[in-house]
């Protein structure tokens, strides 16, 4: 059976320059969907690890007989995901191809998923495929020697190729490869129509008249704002679009430069605008009970009028209840006591997959990869989940029946001037920590702008 290797998007993509280690993508001209960074530093292995098949049942691991089980970790467990049902897809073609290969799905959330790859790493023993988060969040794996080196295995077949221009840098530690991402996205503020108009509310054109919206719907009944705050990192997205308003691109690099500190004036200014968002009741009772999933269902079930999240989000609300008769919208996150640049977004290049180093199957687990990810944006596009995925598509998502709404999604891709990476890519380990445990407890109490600056500022110059 012959698969399809290179994929290509529709429309112009122009490459743009990276700010800071790993902080900024800058756009310029028309994408069709998609972000791209310019320097992809791909590198050649040093010959340790074995090459994969061609992903068509030939080479390494293919029809040798032998009975082998591949462990692969993955953050899709929500059934109402298209992707839940695509990975599902490719691994039951595989093993069609494959009949003595059998691949064990872990499926976990986020937040579960990241605190078990901790302890497996600790141990050594992680899956023969595992997800890792770009940049610095993946550097402590790389440097610990878990990951085996995809360079030789994407070079082969054309796989490289059929990823947007750069995404692979995140991913890229010293000329080597560790990691292929799932997707390549934007942040944006999904709404539902129906609620706006039952509560007598536009969509918001600045970030106080998002404030005055929450509290106008929660008057009416309707939950303004859905999250699932349970996993921490998702109100750090949200901050974090504050912060990029209130400052502009690149804060955190400042700090990492030392040119400014957590308690520059822009960064009390987003813990505060963050926090009148919270005492608006924006977000539901109990937010930080709700994991990512369980947040995410309130919106997509109707429950809730808004709901900030990366791009990737679009399939799952595409194919959800409150998705009907085009009800769903999506808007820019809005300027910030007038700061800001709509068109400047949180940028979110995907979590990646990851090859343990000490796979038993070292070769069979290769070619699985290079399977997967050969098919993935084929299979993601067909159940309507590849907005925002990080390998070229040359298809007509109209023509294909994607909505209004995803299609207005790809085209904010168009309008990207640039933007910053989520805390915890670019921050080390403890600092992020700390920070995600700080932004969650705002949640729950309302803190002082500067003792949360201060938190932020010890956090730092502890783990330097």
């Amino acid at each position: 059976m012959k698969h399809n290797s290179s994929i290509t998007i529709k429309g112009d993509i122009n490459m743009g320059n990276r700010r800071g280690k790993w902080l900024s993508f800058a756009l310029a001209g028309v994408l069709a969907f998609g972000l791209t960074a310019c320097g992809a530093n791909g590198g050649n292995t040093n010959g340790e690890t074995p090459a994969a098949g061609d992903g068509n049942g030939n080479g390494a691991g293919a029809g040798d007989g032998k009975k082998v089980t591949i462990t692969f970790q993955n953050i899709y467990p929500d059934p109402t995901d298209p992707k839940y049902k695509m990975i599902r897809e490719i691994v039951s073609k595989y093993e069609t191809e494959h009949p003595n290969v059998k691949i064990e799905l872990d499926s976990l959330n986020t937040d579960q998923q990241k605190l078990k790859l901790k302890t497996q790493a600790a141990s050594k023993e992680i899956p023969d495929i595992t997800i890792v988060n770009p940049a610095a969040q993946m550097q402590p794996f790389v440097e610990a020697g878990l990951f085996a080196p995809l360079n030789e295995m994407v070079e082969q077949n054309g796989l490289k190729d059929t990823f947007q221009e750069g995404i692979l840098d995140y991913y890229t530690f010293d000329g080597n490869l560790y990691a292929l991402p799932d997707g390549n996205n934007i942040g944006v503020v999904y709404y539902n129509k129906s609620l706006f108009e039952k509560a007598g509310v536009e969509v918001p054109q600045t970030f106080e008249e998002m404030v005055e919206a929450a509290k106008t719907l929660k008057a009416a009944g309707i939950t303004p704002i859905a999250i699932g705050e349970k996993d921490s990192w998702t109100g750090s997205f949200l901050f974090m679009n504050i912060l990029l308003r209130t400052n502009g691109p690149g804060f955190l690099q400042s700090v990492l430069d030392g040119s400014k500190t957590f308690e520059d004036p822009a960064f009390t200014e987003a813990v505060d605008a963050f926090q009148s968002l919270v005492q608006a009741s924006a977000f539901q009772e109990g937010a930080t009970s709700f994991d990512y999933n369980a947040g995410e269902n309130l919106f997509k079930t109707g429950q809730a009028a808004m709901y900030y999240m990366g791009s990737w989000a679009t399939g799952g609300i595409e194919t959800s209840e409150a998705s009907k008769n085009d009800n769903i919208g999506v808007f820019k996150f809005p300027a910030v006591n007038g700061k800001g640049d709509p068109n400047e977004f949180m940028l979110a290049p995907g979590s990646g997959f990851a090859v343990s180093k000490n796979s038993e199957h070292l070769e069979e687990t290769l070619d699985f990869l290079n399977f997967f990810m050969i098919n993935y944006p084929i299979e993601a596009f067909k159940v309507k989940g590849a907005v925002g995925v990080a390998q070229n598509i040359d298809e007509d998502f109209a023509a294909a029946g994607y909505s209004k709404m995803a299609v207005d999604v790809l085209n904010l891709f168009k309008e990207v001037k640039g933007g910053d990476l989520s805390f915890d890519n670019t921050m080390n380990p403890g600092t992020s920590q700390i920070h995600l445990s700080s932004i969650q407890n705002l949640f729950v109490s309302k803190k002082e702008a500067a003792d949360v600056a201060k938190e932020h500022q010890k956090a730092y110059e502890d783990n330097k």
